[in-house]
């Protein structure tokens, strides 16, 4: 694709992934992505913001070539998808200065071998101008790495906000024309990456408030030309409101914690309860990261296999500490055959959980019998006291 106009002299450019289907090699990406760079051609200077993933570093360079000169380079944040082209762009401007925070400065020298003279480190608040263009530079630490920022170009009121409010979608649409379809993906993004940094996500989100903002450019998805559209979401997002939601990530080796499962999704219905079910086995774990944004009860379903829980069981586990969802209560449920502390395994793997208060879980000796329904109606009967008791029931 060409280099696009957003208004007189600001544009972007960049490359759409329309066939990724994995990111770092973990997180699906079902509708691709998009490394989005900017450029502002100001009346003295000319600044480049961010770049592209290696592989698409030629796409990048084509629709640089009719550019004379690049004053400034700004990196955003130094992992690869959004910095790994400036060594070739500096190869083509090798005048160019690489703006970025002291942090910042310190990666792109380890990962990319920048060298330390063609840096200047930008403090926080601090502005450059480019002739008729200013610059402002707001400094993000941990969204979602400890060296990211943002830019704000002031006379044109656009924030260049990174992987702040991105979303993994790729598009041929400028700005954001879907909302429906934007939303699940930002809220896709942002439980993937962004939640395990929630509180300090309010912190930045209170820098940004003091902006006026016409414009949200992100380094992933389309722009936001109704800015209150994602700002709004993610403030719900990061607040302490929960949902009226139960998320069941299970795995059944012989149908009988399924059997569980689905007497538990089935109670849970009929007490006004909304219970979301997720099959370990093939499922895409970015659906299970989405419903935990807001969720306020966490069950966890598994079989033991020989002295402990599912291995997909324990990736749960793993999930749940890594992205640290605001969930209020979480227990577990499933079979044993012989062998019956995998109960107090998987509770000890989620120490992150700190706010989390574990309900009486249930376990029962091979498939589930009257007395074991019994418990799950008294695990429901919890879930609903500890929903009223947060006012959502």
């Amino acid at each position: 694709m060409k280099m696009r106009e957003i208004i007189k002299n600001v544009y972007w450019l960049g490359a759409v992934d329309w066939d990724r289907r994995l990111f770092d090699s973990l997180i699906p990406l079902p509708d691709g992505t998009s490394y989005n760079a900017y450029l502002i051609k100001g009346k003295e200077k000319t600044a480049l913001i961010d770049s592209v993933d290696p592989p698409m570093t030629e796409k990048l360079l084509e629709q640089l070539s009719s550019i004379s000169q690049i004053d400034y380079i700004i990196s955003h944040h130094s992992e690869q998808d959004h910095s790994g082209a400036i060594p070739a762009v500096l190869e083509l401007f090798p005048s160019a200065t690489v703006l970025t925070t002291e942090k910042g400065k310190d990666m792109l020298t380890n990962h990319l071998l920048i060298p330390e003279e063609q840096f200047k480190v930008v403090e926080d608040g601090e502005e450059i101008s480019l002739g008729d263009k200013t610059l402002r530079f707001i400094h993000t630490p941990w969204v979602h790495w400890p060296e990211t920022m943002v830019s704000y170009l002031v006379e044109d009121k656009i924030l260049f906000s990174c992987d702040f409010f991105g979303s993994h979608i790729a598009t041929t649409d400028l700005y954001v024309t879907d909302e429906g379809l934007v939303y699940e993906a930002a809220k896709r993004y942002f439980a993937e990456i962004m939640m395990p940094f929630s509180n300090i996500i309010k912190r930045n989100m209170t820098k940004i408030a003091e902006l006026k903002i016409k414009l949200i450019c992100p380094s992933h998805g389309p722009i936001y030309d109704k800015p209150e559209f994602i700002l709004n979401a993610y403030e719900e997002w990061i607040s302490d409101k929960r949902e009226n939601l139960v998320v069941i990530p299970y795995v059944s080796m012989h149908g009988t914690t399924r059997k569980m499962v689905e007497y538990l999704v089935g109670k849970l219905a009929e007490e006004g309860i909304t219970a979301y079910q997720f099959d370990l086995v093939g499922g895409d774990i970015g659906k299970l990261a989405i419903n935990l944004v807001g969720a306020a009860t966490v069950v966890l379903g598994t079989p033991t296999i020989h002295a402990g829980p599912h291995p997909l069981a324990v990736y749960a586990t793993y999930l749940l500490n890594a992205i640290r969802p605001k969930i209020k209560f979480i227990t577990v449920i499933g079979s044993y055959g012989w062998f019956s502390n995998t109960v107090k395994q998987v509770v000890a793997m989620v120490p992150k959980l700190k706010n989390a208060e574990i309900l009486t879980p249930v376990y029962c000796k091979g498939y589930p019998k009257e007395e074991d329904f019994k418990a799950l109606d008294q695990l429901v009967q919890t879930i609903v006291e500890k929903h009223k008791s947060l006012k959502l029931l």
